[in-house]
């Protein structure tokens, strides 16, 4: 145990050993009540798609829509950046103890060189490891959706959103912060714009918004 405690206090282990650390006392925060274990959460679209006009007017869409897609890869919006980021920090961490055990390495710059290959290792473990999750995640964000009933509800708008292009708007009902993917039935909407949620698109699997103005 004291030859472990060292190896993770060592120069080449910090970064992995930082992130453990963080993650552990952010569940502790969690268990004790101070945090929800979606504080730290990602407003991603999952289903984020690029529009015959994509390379139009709204080809500022595309540098978004590639990160949503690519942050959708490994799951993050399906299931919550705690959850994806605790399967990232252990295996990251035990990986990185035992390659720079077995190189003999004490060096903090060939450590820092190591760990990125480890990382994205561990971005790919994390992704096979949080898919049991991204079922469970969804059907609890369904009952919620379906039990709060978000139509005829006013909501503020997290992602720009089209009627090409996917976005993300987030309503408040029963004291509770609910988010939802959205589309503009009309026109297009930016980040903080007031909407409507006027109805649910089955096909689509989002809801449609529009501009809403309560004066």
């Amino acid at each position: 145990m004291t030859e472990l405690l060292h190896a993770a206090a060592s120069p080449p282990n910090l970064l992995a050993t930082g992130l453990l650390i963080f993650v552990l006392l952010y569940w502790l925060t969690v268990m004790v009540g101070l945090l929800d274990f979606k504080t730290l959460d990602l407003h991603v679209s999952p289903d984020a798609d690029l529009g015959p006009d994509a390379h139009g007017p709204h080809h500022a869409h595309m540098g978004v829509d590639w990160i949503n897609n690519a942050l959708a890869f490994f799951n993050l919006g399906r299931v919550p950046l705690m959850v994806f980021l605790s399967f990232v920090a252990l295996p990251l961490w035990v990986g990185s103890i035992l390659v720079n055990y077995y190189l003999g390495n004490h060096s903090l710059l060939l450590g820092l060189v190591l760990a990125v290959p480890l990382f994205i290792g561990s971005l790919l473990v994390a992704k096979v490891l949080t898919l049991p999750f991204v079922k469970l995640f969804a059907s609890l964000e369904k009952d919620q959706a379906g039990s709060l009933n978000p139509v005829g509800k006013v909501c503020t708008v997290l992602l720009p959103t089209s009627r090409q292009h996917l976005g993300q708007a987030s309503i408040r009902a029963e004291g509770a912060a609910l988010t939802l993917n959205v589309r503009a039935a009309s026109g297009e909407l930016r980040k903080g714009d007031t909407a409507l949620v006027i109805d649910y698109d089955a096909a689509r699997r989002c809801y449609l918004i529009e501009p809403y103005d309560a004066r």
